[in-house]
């Protein structure tokens, strides 16, 4: 960008003194250590992103980002364009997935326009922060311009700022997203474009073969957009770009990034290029049916709490494991310890 794009300090999330007492309090929980697996992990980790051996998930916020796609003209979507705006509507009128998970489970759910080609009535659970009505074409052209990308990435920086709460969760909708996504794991990854590419919403092995033609085509035509702004300015969504601001603003603000799967997964690695060090904060929920999703985990050096065989979006894959999380911070602040039970700990090395 012809600008430098200023960016939020993320903090180091390091801390030797804190992770000792961390532990201890675990290892004193009465229980044989490390009985409680992963969760006792994921209770170091919310400990360390809060700052405290009692962290407290406070106000969870669902944020779902929803954009169109120049690139479908292509047929690289099993879905006519027209469903994003018509999910979009599915989601005010509370009948999506997302939803139905996020009244289950109390949390704060809002829609964001991030690009959607369709104009919306004003509605409470709607946020218009519309930068152009759908991307670009980039088999022609970057999907978005310089201007663009970066109102994207200052919109999603922005709506965070001042987000109740202390976890996020970010979702999508934007038919055509995968092949965003695929293409910039592509490029960003190093990885081979087969490897990246899914069937997104469903094409058949016809289809699948066409979409994976079409990006190639694309990679090639945008194959000096090699750094991360440039990738995501050629090849990117405009939801991606604003989850990839929302992501970079919550992590400078310690806030718990609880990771839904490919898509908002390639936003993460966005973000981590970007602003090194947003992906200490980040807990990936589940692992995507999309197999782009396994090369990027690996990439990102992440074990998924779940496995559903889920490929939906939108968050939902993410506020399954949100219980999770309530539990991690559950036993670490509410389990008794041995001392508090009068139980006997572990036998000492040194007793006879």
């Amino acid at each position: 960008m012809s600008q430098p794009l200023p960016l939020p300090t993320i903090p180091e999330l390091a801390n030797s003194e804190l992770t000792r007492q961390l532990l201890q309090v675990i290892d004193q929980k009465t229980k044989p250590l490390g009985a409680l697996g992963r969760l006792e992990t994921l209770a170091l980790q919310l400990g360390l992103i809060q700052g405290r051996t009692n962290p407290v998930i406070q106000q969870p916020q669902i944020r779902v980002f929803a954009a169109d796609h120049g690139l479908t003209r292509h047929g690289t979507s099993a879905y006519p364009s027209a469903v994003t705006a018509q999910m979009v509507h599915n989601f005010l009128l509370g009948g999506a997935a997302i939803n139905v998970f996020a009244r289950q489970h109390k949390i704060g759910l809002q829609v964001v326009d991030a690009g959607v080609d369709a104009e919306f009535d004003y509605h409470p659970a709607l946020l218009d922060c519309k930068v152009r009505r759908g991307s670009r074409d980039a088999m022609t052209e970057a999907a978005m311009t310089e201007a663009e990308c970066r109102e994207a990435l200052e919109q999603g920086m922005a709506l965070v700022e001042h987000l109740p709460g202390n976890l996020l969760i970010v979702g999508e909708m934007g038919i055509g997203n995968t092949s965003a996504a695929s293409l910039l794991l592509s490029r960003l990854g190093d990885l081979p474009l087969a490897d990246c590419v899914g069937r997104g919403t469903g094409l058949d092995d016809e289809g699948l073969r066409h979409k994976q033609q079409i990006l190639t085509q694309v990679l090639r035509h945008h194959q000096e957009a090699i750094t991360p702004l440039a990738a995501l300015r050629a090849l990117g969504g405009l939801e991606i770009a604003m989850m990839v601001g929302a992501l970079i603003q919550a992590a400078s603000q310690r806030r718990i990034l609880l990771m839904d799967g490919f898509i908002a997964g390639v936003a993460l690695l966005v973000a981590e290029q970007l602003a090194p060090g947003v992906r200490q904060y980040a807990v990936f929920a589940h692992h995507s049916a999309e197999p782009g999703h396994e090369h990027l985990l690996r990439l990102l050096d992440a074990e998924p709490l779940l496995n559903m065989k889920m490929r939906l979006g939108e968050g939902s894959g993410a506020v399954l494991a949100y219980p999770l999380l309530q539990s991690a911070c559950a036993f670490l602040n509410e389990m008794a310890s041995f001392t508090d039970a009068g139980i006997s700990g572990p036998a000492d090395d040194t007793a006879e």
